[in-house]
């Protein structure tokens, strides 16, 4: 049985993908995976897999100190897992991105073991520009990102297909939702975003004469008791989220984007501006020119009602969407791997 290891973290975004493929793998090969103490190390014990630590700094987008220790700490790393590899000796690499991935491919590439890095984003991170050359293939969610890389190859992104099987009524029931009104999935990512969930407070009794909302918050959330409104910090079943809602507000984190479109779900992105690269700024745009989604910037939150209301009347969009194929870029992966 093969032996396949797997990476990438700093955040859910780069976890939540990698355990798309390893659930569709863990009965014919052998699974383990390797990033930092943070959410990866959770997601990823919860989920029943070996995971080994390696601590890996994380570049700071600003003028810090703790920029300057990252050479040493980064070295430190490599040679963590360096003694990891040389002792599990995987047949291949799976990256998922994120600083955390790094030291498990520069292992793998300095004791020449295959490995493939996916990104997520329509402009490849910092990690995958250091990692490209020591990769087999740089594959990504978006056609024309593969085109950046001699090594390229475009797969889309990889999602859980239980996002696919939820069923409406079992989720409204689920939520306590009589879905008399359109039903409104708010969520923020895994850490929750405080601009929107203020942005959604604020504007509650507005939104609640024309929407039902499910309101993922979190961990920046607070419970409000409101008819026709429900608030949970997490939700590990998104497949019933997803088929109880008839539209999304969200940040533009490109997994969500992905999953949102692909279930074919007008939606509304309030991109995440400040303090990052622009990545979701990039992603949501890119669908934004086709017609499949609106956007609101964050700093127009306070049109919230409003940019809600014409999304719920826009029938172009709707159109759109029920013409676009998206797929889920999981079977591709797998196939991938399988042929190698």
């Amino acid at each position: 049985m093969k032996y396949l290891l797997f990476c990438g973290g700093g955040s859910a975004g780069h976890v939540v993908p990698n355990l798309a493929v390893m659930n569709e793998l863990k009965y014919s090969y052998k699974l383990a995976y390797m990033g930092t103490c943070g959410i990866e190390k959770t997601l990823v014990s919860e989920a029943g897999y070996p995971f080994f630590e390696v601590d890996c700094p994380k570049l700071v987008r600003s003028l810090t100190l703790e920029n300057f220790k990252i050479p040493m700490r980064l070295r430190k790393a490599e040679q963590e897992a360096l003694k990891v590899l040389e002792t599990e000796k995987p047949d291949l690499i799976f990256s998922k991105g994120g600083f955390a991935s790094y030291p498990a491919v520069w292992a793998a590439h300095k004791l020449g073991i295959p490995a493939f890095t996916h990104e997520s984003d329509f402009s490849p991170g910092l990690t995958t520009k250091l990692v490209a050359k020591k990769c087999k293939f740089v594959l990504t969610s978006f056609p024309e990102t593969a085109k950046l890389f001699p090594n390229g190859k475009h797969v889309g992104s990889p999602m859980r297909k239980e996002l696919f099987r939820g069923d409406r009524e079992r989720a409204l029931k689920k939520y306590s939702l009589s879905g008399e009104r359109p039903v409104l999935l708010v969520l923020g990512g895994g850490s929750g975003s405080r601009a929107i969930n203020e942005a959604v407070v604020k504007n509650l009794p507005a939104l609640l004469k024309y929407w039902q909302i499910l309101h993922l918050t979190g961990k920046n959330g607070e419970e409000i008791g409101q008819s026709g409104y429900v608030c949970r910090e997490f939700e590990n079943d998104m497949g019933s989220a997803y088929a109880a809602c008839d539209a999304v507000l969200c940040r533009a984190g490109s997994n969500t984007v992905f999953e949102v479109l692909a279930l074919k779900k007008p939606a509304l992105f309030v991109p995440l501006e400040r303090g990052s690269r622009g990545d979701q700024l990039q992603n949501a745009l890119y669908f934004e020119r086709r017609g499949l989604c609106k956007i609101l910037r964050e700093s127009e939150l306070s049109a919230l009602p409003n940019a809600l209301s014409a999304l719920q009347k826009d029938e172009a969009l709707r159109f759109s969407l029920s013409a676009c194929e998206i797929e889920n870029g999981t079977p591709k992966i797998i196939d991938l791997i399988k042929s190698f």
